[in-house]
């Protein structure tokens, strides 16, 4: 999404698991940021970049049906939030050509794939499941229905972050 519409939250609501898999990984954004600070701060630099990351135009009968989606990965809104930007996939996805970026996603990728850090949540959702969040980083495992079970999740992705609400 372009900047002004950017996802900031989602909702996903398990109506029916598939069959086999389907099994998601969760890591807060503002953990994975850390964790890559730590590591090299020029990572995070990299993916501050205004072009750290570009989702190529997607063309529909041979015209461009949304342009070239250029952007950091991650960035602060003026109310001092971070915001994350980034998907796993390896097709319909340009990074930056640089050292210090494909480092970045080098060491990014690690951090999603560890299956012993105490900072990334592993589940699988059941009927009646779901999960709120401020666009937490996430991922599914490869999954498969059968003839009488079918997957179904409802997702609903926001533009506005969720708050705590005021004291009472």
């Amino acid at each position: 999404n372009p900047p002004e519409r950017r996802v900031r939250a989602f909702v996903l609501h398990c109506v029916s698991p598939a069959a086999r898999g389907g099994e998601n990984a969760l890591l807060d954004p503002e953990i994975a940021y850390l964790q890559l600070r730590d590591e090299n701060p020029e990572y995070i630099r990299a993916l501050m970049a205004p072009d750290a990351m570009t989702i190529p135009p997607r063309l529909e009968d041979g015209a461009i049906a949304r342009a070239a989606q250029a952007g950091p990965v991650f960035s602060v809104y003026p109310d001092g939030q971070l915001h994350m930007r980034y998907t796993a996939r390896s097709v319909s996805i340009e990074w930056h050509d640089d050292p210090a970026t494909k480092g970045a996603v080098a060491a990014l990728e690690r951090l999603l794939a560890d299956a012993d850090s105490p900072y990334v949540f592993r589940g699988r959702l059941e009927p009646g499941m779901g999960l709120v969040c401020n666009n937490v980083l996430h991922d599914r495992a490869a999954f498969s229905d059968s003839d009488t079970q079918k997957r179904l999740l409802y997702r609903a992705r926001y533009y506005d972050r969720i708050v705590d609400a005021p004291p009472s």
